[in-house]
């Protein structure tokens, strides 16, 4: 095994168990694993020391939520939204029509390309999804396109979203007699997850327990997009199915919020023992851009229920993927403390991806995802809004920015 010393680190900030914050730190990476983490006085020999120059290091971001297979514009559509007109799940079919038309090669590159975005913003882990195909044979493809690019190390999570949208010119049964059938034969080798969009102008409860129960069948498991639009089933059927995670969760009667609480009974949150419940996912870049209330990542904390903070990268509500912008706009307009967000942004994210034994914090044992701040402690991600801060990213053990 080869060994690097990251050595002269102002803060380090683990979100382990013990949400420790360690000042003049070190941590040792053996191949792709964490070794050792302690005071750097006491930081044992490697083959390789390299100094951070006194900036803070946390763990990589895990962004649990992106769509990142697509191609075409939807500016105008924002612009308009901007203007005052609301936001609708139509426009995907804008997308859908776009992606259907670029080749593969193409597609493969767009999606390399906000990848590589992504990991320069620091974020190590990431989950992406289908849903811009809405056809058997697109569907498939992108699919196939996705694992591709995770059999390459490039992304780590893929989610099959045939539900994202009854395509134009379909009924929705006839549309999800594909999506539970011949789509979801096509992509289940391709994918690890099945999620639907389960809210006004997408899927309703039947036709999203529909897909839910033939997608468990078939061995995937479970997150959902749910009550973003209007309060409605979404979160009683993450939980019902239970769901790693629920996303959105914008309008929230009080019946869902303690239905979310109550999946976790079994999970010591202090110790990370037990049976992890749903993760409700926040997307605080998708609420400003479509001016929707915030999620109430407060009272939701508040209520015992963990979250997740992720960027929902997509072409007309959130095409960013800076994990550091939605960090800055939990702390500064959510309610939510810098450790917190951190914990949302790194470890709430890999629970939603149940990898929390691998990934989301900085443990010995753990890979060696770390996001180095060009800066000497964490808080300025909120203190200096949309500045450059990342500096250096090591994932699994490797300096890649």
């Amino acid at each position: 095994m080869r060994s690097t010393l990251l050595t002269d680190i102002a803060e380090l900030t683990t979100v382990d168990p013990e949400g420790r914050v360690l000042a003049d730190a070190a941590v040792v990476v053996e191949d792709e694993r964490i070794a050792w983490i302690g005071a750097a006085a006491e930081a044992p020999g490697a083959d390789e020391r390299v100094s951070v120059g006194g900036r803070a290091v946390l763990p990589g971001w895990v962004d649990s939520h992106t769509h990142l297979v697509f191609d075409g514009d939807r500016s105008a559509e924002f612009e308009a939204r901007m203007a005052g007109e609301s936001y609708a799940a139509g426009g995907i079919g804008v997308t859908t029509s776009a992606t259907r038309e670029a080749s593969d090669e193409r597609l493969r590159a767009l999606v390399a390309g906000r990848v590589a975005d992504a990991v320069a913003g620091g974020t190590t882990y990431l989950e992406t999804k289908t849903g811009y195909g809405l056809s058997v044979q697109e569907e498939a493809r992108h699919a196939r396109l996705l694992s591709e690019l995770k059999a390459e190390g490039q992304i780590d999570e893929v989610t099959f979203l045939g539900a994202h949208l009854v395509p134009k010119g379909r009924e929705a049964e006839d549309y999800l007699d594909d999506v539970v059938g011949p789509m979801l034969d096509a992509v289940r080798e391709h994918v690890g997850w099945i999620d639907v969009f389960c809210d006004k102008g997408a899927f309703d409860a039947a036709q999203t327990r529909r897909v839910l129960e033939a997608g468990t069948a078939a061995g995937l498991r479970v997150r959902l997009h749910g009550n973003q639009i209007e309060e409605g089933p979404g979160v009683g059927l993450a939980v019902e199915f239970g769901a790693a995670s629920v996303d959105h969760v914008n309008f929230l009667a009080d019946a869902d919020v303690e239905a979310l609480a109550g999946t976790w009974g079994d999970w010591d949150r202090a110790s990370a023992a037990g049976t992890p419940g749903t993760v409700a996912g926040c997307l605080p870049a998708c609420d400003l851009s479509t001016r929707a209330p915030l999620a109430p990542a407060r009272r939701l904390l508040d209520a015992g229920i963990e979250i997740a903070l992720a960027s929902n990268c997509n072409p007309g509500t959130s095409y960013t993927t800076s994990m550091n912008f939605n960090v800055a706009t939990a702390v500064l307009q959510m309610g939510l403390t810098l450790a917190e967000a951190l914990r949302a942004a790194t470890l709430g994210g890999a629970i939603g991806l149940r990898a929390q034994d691998r990934v989301g914090s900085l443990e010995v044992g753990k890979r060696a995802d770390l996001h180095v701040l060009d800066a000497p402690a964490a808080i300025h991600l909120a203190y200096r809004p949309g500045m450059p801060l990342t500096h250096a990213v090591w994932r699994a053990g490797r300096r890649v920015v």
